[in-house]
């Protein structure tokens, strides 16, 4: 787990809103169902990068987990995409892929953190809470 970034703060009043992004149906469904548990409130799915974009235009949730090797439109594609519409962005890359070109280029383009899979939901957890710290004292 890394993680980065001065994103933009979430009320501690409100739950933390978030969108889930990956290919794989049965992972975004487990995911949300995890973050739902944990108080999370997950405002929309997507399948591939484009998608991504598209529901956090629509949205504007707090927190974006977005899988990086998808077909058509990766991860990379929605998380320059997103940072484009919002610098300050909160989005969490989650991937199996270690290399250190796709690690570079997720820095590169100011990912908040990423979680390596297979992930434990209470690192995902530690990380969210992390970013929160990190915005109140910034």
């Amino acid at each position: 787990m890394k993680v980065f970034s001065n994103s933009h703060a979430v009320s501690n009043n409100d739950p933390i809103t978030a969108i889930v992004i990956d290919d794989d149906k049965d992972t975004v469904s487990v995911l949300c169902d995890f973050l739902q548990i944990k108080g999370i409130k997950v405002i929309g799915r997507g399948y591939d990068g484009l998608e991504a974009v598209e529901i956090y235009k629509k949205l504007r949730p707090d927190a974006v987990f977005l899988d990086v090797m998808m077909e058509g439109y990766d991860g990379i594609y929605g998380l320059e995409k997103i940072k484009e519409i919002r610098r300050d962005a909160i989005v969490i890359m989650v991937t199996a892929d270690m290399t250190v070109s796709t690690h570079d280029k997720l820095i590169t383009l100011d990912a908040s953190a990423i979680v390596y899979k297979p992930y434990d939901i209470n690192e995902i957890m530690h990380i969210l809470g992390k970013l929160s710290t990190m915005r109140k004292t910034a």
